[in-house]
């Protein structure tokens, strides 16, 4: 018995093939999320009011020798929850299928991956473009690296300098992982007690021995 082919099989798991169009060499697949409602990422509560919607575009795995573009429909939502601080949110779809800011699904994130770690940067870029998933010479690297990073709790080398809430009325700290080039935390005030007053209660717990301090003064020139 002849079957008929399914088109949600087009697209990754969780979203429904609303129209395919095929461009010279390209396949866009507009999209969207099967589920009914979504739920909010600071409170855990499930919402059905769409408030607004908007589309993204991501990179999905070839199509008889096509690249293929997932225009995602993506829906904005109300939270429902009274005491939530997030009163709109955009639905997630979970990093296995399409991680927030990625433009590349999750499974085609897999493949790039595994590129890279056999064939490393310049090499797996070129093998992905004759398989139809072009990307650049870094980009194999920069997923092999943040897929083998590990989480880290401690702190050893941090910067702190301040920055401006709103320019020449409030001000406040900015400390950053220099390691990690990730900011740590924001501070409500440039003053130095505040400062001390973080360092010394994250000491112990984060940095373990202890740490190297760094920072900026106001010609730009770090100090230590």
């Amino acid at each position: 018995m002849e079957r008929r082919f399914d088109s949600a099989r087009l697209a990754p798991t969780g979203f429904v093939v609303e129209h395919a169009k095929i461009c010279m060499d390209c396949v866009f697949l507009d999209v969207r999320s099967a589920a009914v409602s979504a739920t909010c990422p600071c409170c855990g509560t499930n919402s059905r009011r769409v408030q607004s919607r908007y589309l993204r575009q991501a990179a999905d795995l070839p199509i008889a020798g096509h690249h293929v573009v997932l225009k995602v429909t993506v829906r904005r939502f109300w939270c429902e929850a009274v005491l939530c601080r997030r009163r709109i949110f955009a639905e997630r779809f979970g990093d296995d299928v399409l991680a927030p800011l990625s433009r590349r699904t999750g499974r085609l994130e897999t493949i790039v991956h595994h590129l890279g770690l056999a064939l490393g940067g310049r090499p797996a870029a070129a093998f992905a473009d004759r398989l139809m998933m072009p990307v650049s010479n870094d980009t194999p690297l920069r997923v092999v690296r943040r897929r083998s990073e590990q989480p880290r709790d401690e702190l050893s080398i941090i910067g702190i300098d301040d920055f401006a809430f709103r320019r020449g009325q409030r001000y406040g700290t900015i400390v950053c992982d220099l390691e990690r080039r990730k900011p740590v935390t924001l501070l409500p005030d440039r003053e130095q007690a505040t400062s001390q007053a973080w360092l010394t209660g994250h000491h112990n717990r984060r940095a373990g021995s202890g740490w190297r301090l760094w920072r900026s003064d106001r010609q730009g020139a770090p100090s230590r």
